[in-house]
């Protein structure tokens, strides 16, 4: 399975930000729109991300308050990126090492979406509940099955 097939079913509604937008502004939306990361764009570019984990780090450092500070001060600012061509499993594999809970999705330079673990999760969940009807599907209706039901 390819990221595509993820992003055909989840859809691709994006939500961003700029470097420059206060960081009390984007955890605002994030708390509105119940999502746990933006993606930094500026100038069409992704620069970086700002997700739960850039947030808590932020409010630690302030003393449990979001302070005046903008979201270049405290996005991820090299993000890992896949391509809608992935393979799922390597998406696993890079989201398990690296602790990256949101990964952008790009085609060339271009943002297409982002994927959540949450969201590859739940697409392995999907293909192997169904690869696992099919096996069953398969061995009852086997030949040495309807023969097991003759004796």
């Amino acid at each position: 399975m390819k990221v595509s097939e993820i992003l055909k079913v989840k859809g691709n509604i994006l939500f961003t930000v700029t470097p420059d937008s206060p960081m009390l502004e984007a955890v605002n939306t994030m708390a509105e729109k119940d999502i746990g990361s933006l993606v930094v764009m500026d100038k069409g570019n992704l620069i970086g991300m700002l997700s739960f984990r850039e947030v808590m780090a932020t409010i630690h450092a302030h003393g449990g308050a979001i302070g005046d500070g903008s979201v270049r001060q405290h996005m991820n600012q090299a993000p890992i990126t896949i391509s809608c061509d992935t393979e799922i499993n390597e998406v696993r594999r890079m989201m398990l090492e690296k602790h990256a809970r949101y990964v952008p999705v790009l085609d060339g330079k271009i943002l297409v979406g982002v994927i959540s673990f949450y969201d590859v999760a739940k697409a392995v969940l999907e293909a192997q509940s169904f690869e696992n009807k099919m096996l069953k599907s398969y061995i009852q209706s086997s030949p040495a099955m309807a023969n097991e039901d003759d004796g």
